[in-house]
């Protein structure tokens, strides 16, 4: 039956459920025809809470980072240093595990030059400033931060993406190997924020 009071957060909702609903491929199976079949409506409806398809995908993007932000932030309260970067590795991957299609979401990137996409863009600023929050607890100079924080998302992302598509097929515990990576990133920015470790400049 149609769904009364339809409304742009309605429709989100909506689209967080097909999203939840597709696992890994649930972003990129996303369709306003879904949506209105699961709002009882026409998809021409949806366009006067919505205006595309990318529009939609924009909004749940909003959402997903909401959220691992949120839980990220939970995570990471009173603890410092190395401690903080494990338990933000942590939590990003067991969000990526829970909710794969969110996940997905949050890897999305806003134009930097639209103003539509104004709320996209804060919303991954403040996933930034979180992860570079949890970085500077190591003492990294400030030009260093942005370097490691590419560093961990890349390394954190390429394995849970690899995860969950049943790209490891060796029979090694994954969660033994996932520590691994993280005790590797975190050596990794201790070596950033140690100028003693940066190779020596040779002299002219």
């Amino acid at each position: 039956m149609p769904r009364a009071g339809l409304s742009r957060d309605a429709v989100v909702r909506l689209a967080l459920e097909q999203v939840d609903a597709g696992g890994p491929t649930g972003l990129a199976d996303l369709t306003l025809a879904k949506v209105a079949a699961s709002a009882g409506v026409a998809t021409p409806s949806l366009y006067k809470h919505v205006g595309s398809l990318a529009a939609l995908r924009r909004h749940v993007a909003v959402v997903a980072l909401g959220d691992l932000t949120a839980a990220s932030a939970a995570a990471t309260v009173g603890r410092s240093g190395p401690d903080a970067l494990r338990a933000l590795a942590r939590t990003w991957r067991a969000y990526a595990l829970a909710h794969p299609g969110r996940y997905a979401a949050t890897q999305l990137a806003p134009d930097p030059d639209a103003p539509e996409e104004a709320e996209h863009r804060e919303a991954g600023a403040r996933v930034v400033a979180l992860v570079g929050a949890v970085l500077r607890g190591f003492g990294l100079p400030d030009d260093r931060t942005v370097d490691a924080v590419r560093a961990v998302r890349a390394g954190v992302h390429g394995f849970v993406t690899l995860e969950l598509a049943a790209g490891f097929r060796l029979p090694e515990d994954l969660d033994r190997s996932f520590d691994a990576l993280v005790e590797m990133l975190v050596a990794g920015v201790a070596a950033l924020a140690d100028p003693s470790s940066s190779p020596a400049q040779e002299q002219p």
